[in-house]
């Protein structure tokens, strides 16, 4: 359904009023912990996190909760739809003060991310798609890369591991947000993703159907479809390109073990 009581609706007006608690936070300075991962949180993701659970699960009292801030009951999984979020993704790049952070909201249903906003408030850019209705970045039609060829690509990734004599000569640029990563690649701001290492449901979920919805084909690096919403909330690897490039990047990914 789109209109002013879809969910894109919601969620979008969420996100919004999410970046600017957050930016709020950033504004007079943050206060950092680690977790027991080893992975930094913020006061600002806690605030974040526990805004956005409030507001849309009022809103949608049947809909599961599933955010990297909050714990797991595993109760999700027997809802129909669920919100996958993550409050701040790219905590580094937030507490540093640069832009590449954002608020990540998806709603998974059938373990498939059905709608999706990715806000970069700083960057003043707000990424959206519903399944079957395309995407957008501030109300602008989508569309994913048409490159074909690896050589001399764009990619989003981690230069030491897309290194010749593997790969190609390429141009590889970091982020610390995944799923900017993604929707940047969604936009043809760069001609694909490349995330190894394991990815949680969400890191992904936001980003997985604004790329699908512009275009690109993604799956882990072995080739396999993701599966959202499982016991386990996480893949192993994402790979979004346009469809050819996607098929050349997994000639050189799928060997790889991880």
């Amino acid at each position: 359904m789109t209109g002013p009581d879809s969910d894109l609706a919601l969620i979008t007006e969420a996100a919004r009023e999410a970046g600017t608690l957050a930016r709020t936070y950033a504004e007079h300075g943050v206060k950092v912990t680690t977790k027991s991962d080893g992975t930094p949180v913020t006061e600002a993701d806690q605030a974040v996190d526990a805004f956005l659970r409030a507001r849309l699960m009022a809103a949608r009292p049947a809909y599961g909760w599933l955010s990297e801030e909050s714990p797991d009951d595993g109760s999700r999984t027997r809802c129909d739809r669920v919100f996958v979020v993550d409050p701040i993704d790219g905590t580094r790049a937030f507490v540093r003060g640069t832009a590449w952070w954002t608020i990540s909201i998806g709603v998974v249903s059938a373990g498939q991310a059905k709608t999706g906003v990715v806000y970069a408030p700083v960057l003043g850019e707000l990424y959206s798609a519903e399944r079957g209705r395309g995407a957008t970045r501030n109300g602008l039609a989508l569309q994913g890369s048409k490159r074909e060829d690896l050589a001399g690509a764009a990619i989003l990734g981690d230069p030491d591991r897309l290194k010749p004599p593997h790969w190609p000569v390429m141009t590889i640029v970091q982020r610390n947000s995944i799923a900017l990563r993604i929707v940047q690649a969604a936009a043809g701001d760069f001609d694909a993703v490349i995330a190894f290492g394991t990815k949680r449901d969400w890191d992904i979920a936001a980003g997985l159907v604004i790329a699908e919805e512009a275009g690109l084909q993604v799956t882990d690096h072995q080739g396999s479809a993701i599966q959202l919403n499982s016991p386990e909330t996480r893949c192993k690897s994402l790979i979004g390109a346009p469809s050819r490039l996607h098929r050349l990047i997994l000639t050189k990914t799928q060997p790889i073990d991880r």
